[in-house]
């Protein structure tokens, strides 16, 4: 018997195109089905949240998860990645060393657990990372096969130095944002945030899908132009850069 998106706790946006709302950080996963592949975007925050969302994706799409797009390097979007095993991973340029550094990994590991991921969970999801082998610096188009291509695109710096955003082409349009969009609560910006460059991430990302496009954010509900638009005006106001 086909399982449904909602029955899975997923929400459908487009044909072969939805994501879920993870428990605890209201962190967003994607996922894009091809008549070959099958793309998730972001890991979850720890292995075994990640086991449970590729075990989702095989049933939904029938295949195992074959490209894994990771839009920042924080831990609710990372440290689910040793449970996709033979994926191709894909990133912003740096982040391959944001998750192989020792002192980075410590980081990572601590910000866990300041927020509330158990000691021995935040220790071994750190010590499992894997770090992407493809570095997107530009834009790089990935075929899923049937006709879907998707393309990765490094739209940073802004919520951290390694923002990739995710644009699905279709009717209509979504663009998988990572926390350069918060829709839950006021953007982020930690000590790895670069805010001069924040609003014109935004711009990038407004550019990629237009007006009428969907706008997943990486925590809370999906968004259009307008809400981005708004959020970039924020920003800019926020952090005193000129528009």
């Amino acid at each position: 018997m086909t399982v449904t998106w909602e029955e899975l706790g997923w929400e459908r946006l487009a044909a072969g195109v939805g994501r879920c709302r993870l428990p605890v950080w209201d962190c967003t996963a994607g996922l894009v089905a091809g008549a070959d592949a099958v793309l998730m975007i972001d890991a979850g925050s720890s292995p075994a949240e990640g086991a449970r969302l590729h075990e989702q994706a095989q049933s939904l799409t029938g295949h195992r998860v074959t490209h894994l797009a990771l839009t920042h390097p924080h831990f609710d979007h990372v440290f689910g990645v040793a449970a996709f095993p033979g994926a191709e991973i894909f990133g912003a340029v740096g982040v391959d060393a944001v998750l192989t550094r020792v002192r980075d990994r410590q980081e990572l590991r601590a910000d866990a657990v300041r927020n509330g991921l158990a000691e021995t969970v935040a220790r071994e999801s750190a010590d499992r990372l894997v770090p992407p082998r493809h570095l997107v610096s530009g834009e790089w188009t990935l075929d899923l096969g049937g006709g879907r291509q998707v393309l990765l695109a490094n739209v940073g710096p802004g919520h951290t130095a390694h923002d990739l955003a995710v644009l699905v082409p279709g009717d209509p349009e979504v663009v998988f944002c990572g926390d350069l969009v918060e829709e839950s609560g006021e953007p982020q910006a930690g000590p790895d945030a670069v805010p001069s460059h924040w609003p014109a991430a935004l711009d990038r990302l407004l550019g990629l899908g237009g007006e009428d496009a969907l706008y997943v954010p990486g925590h809370g509900a999906v968004v259009d132009a307008a809400f981005v638009r708004a959020q970039r005006d924020a920003l800019a106001t926020r952090f005193g850069v000129s528009p």
